[in-house]
C-alpha cells in the first residue's frame, strides 16, 4: 500500500498552511494498492511525532474510513464524522480531528501519517483517542503505508 499527499514530499519540510504557524488545516492524502475489497473493510489514519518532548504526540486520529475511499481532501473538518464516511477521534491537543504541528522552537520534528487498511471497522469507545483506536486494530491489521514529513520553529 502506498499513501501520498501533493503537499507533503517524503521527509520533506511540512508547509505553514498544514501546521500551527498558518491556517493549521489537514493536507490532502491519497493512497494506493490497498489489499482487495474482500480484505479492506475500513482504514485507519493516525498522525503522530516521535520527537516530541513528553512523548510521542499525535495530531490526527481517524477511524472507519470507508474500504471504498482512496483520499482524504485538504482541510478535513474538524468534526466527528468525516464526509463520504469515517470517524474523526481526539488528538492530543484535546481536540476533534486534525492539529498540524506545533513543535516547541528549535528542533526538526518528524510526522509520521499512518495509515491502516483493516479487516472490519472499529468500535473504540467516543471519543476515540490514539489509545483507544491502537487498541481496537489489534489483529485487524491487513496493510500498512507511512508517510513522513517535517517541520521546525
Amino acid at each position: 500500500m502506498r499513501l501520498t499527499s501533493p503537499a507533503i514530499a517524503p521527509g520533506a519540510a511540512i508547509a505553514d498552511d498544514y501546521a500551527c504557524t498558518g491556517a493549521d488545516r489537514s493536507p490532502a492524502l491519497a493512497w494506493s494498492d490497498a489489499p482487495q475489497s474482500t480484505k479492506t473493510k475500513s482504514f485507519a489514519l493516525i498522525v503522530d511525532d516521535p520527537d516530541a518532548p513528553h512523548g510521542t504526540f499525535f495530531h490526527w486520529v481517524a477511524y472507519n474510513i470507508a474500504a471504498g475511499e482512496t483520499s482524504l481532501p485538504a482541510g478535513v473538518p474538524q468534526t466527528a464524522e468525516i464526509a463520504g464516511g469515517g470517524t474523526n477521534g481526539i488528538n492530543s491537543f484535546e481536540h476533534i480531528g486534525y492539529n498540524g504541528p506545533c513543535p516547541p522552537p528549535g528542533k526538526m520534528h518528524h510526522y509520521r501519517f499512518h495509515l491502516f487498511a483493516l479487516d472490519s471497522t472499529l468500535t473504540p469507545g467516543d471519543p476515540a483517542d490514539a489509545a483507544a483506536v491502537q487498541s481496537a486494530m489489534r489483529g485487524h491489521v491487513v496493510a500498512t503505508a507511512e508517510l513522513v514529513g517535517t517541520f521546525e520553529r
